[in-house]
């Protein structure tokens, strides 16, 4: 219970920088067109819009700093979004460049998840937070390449799904992921006022 209640404590702090009110901003931005993509968009949109919203809240209950938590928030509804807009089919690569940049942030959401809940434990070694993180990263893009697999299979054949495709976003979620963990490796990743165990 007491990281729940440090998660609370967190999500009630009010801002205190421009970017702490940039990344609520793009929250509230994030939270308004999921509910009008409910009523204006076909179900499918609406669905993916609506899985980027626990990783927006989770960015700040878990007391990022500022600026990767407006990164993590853009991020992840940049990625909904390119989905529904269809910019993945538009523009060559962006899939990847997508893949690696929202792995890297959800590996980092990860790291200090899995901290806070005591799976891991600092130990002082770089290495660490690089081989949890990039961990972490291949075992969501396994993930996200089921979540897709089952809704072209079960939903619609809209969702782009090939072999190579699939591979090829593992590998780039993978890098994102160790990117992501050798910056942990080296800075920290929580804000120093947060509420914490």
């Amino acid at each position: 219970m007491p990281l729940l209640s440090a998660m609370y404590a967190n999500l009630k702090r009010p801002p205190r920088s421009v970017t702490d009110w940039l990344a609520d901003a793009v929250r509230a931005a994030a939270i308004v067109i999921v509910i009008v993509s409910l009523f204006a968009l076909p179900f499918t949109d609406f669905a993916v819009l609506s899985m980027s919203l626990p990783a927006v809240m989770l960015s700040r209950m878990i007391g990022l700093r500022s600026g990767l938590d407006l990164v993590t928030c853009v991020t992840v509804f940049i990625a909904a979004g390119s989905n529904v807009i269809d910019l993945y089919r538009a523009w060559t690569g962006w899939d990847l460049i997508v893949h690696a940049v929202c792995t890297g942030v959800l590996a980092a959401v990860a790291l200090v998840l899995l901290d806070d809940a005591r799976v891991i434990e600092p130990t002082g070694r770089r290495r660490t937070p690089i081989l949890v993180a990039t961990t972490a990263g291949l075992a969501l893009s396994a993930v996200w390449e089921m979540v897709e697999w089952f809704g072209y299979r079960f939903i619609t054949d809209a969702i782009f799904v090939t072999y190579d495709d699939t591979i090829g976003d593992m590998i780039a979620g993978g890098a994102g992921a160790l990117i992501a963990g050798v910056l942990a490796s080296r800075w920290r990743l929580t804000r120093t006022d947060r509420a914490a165990l």
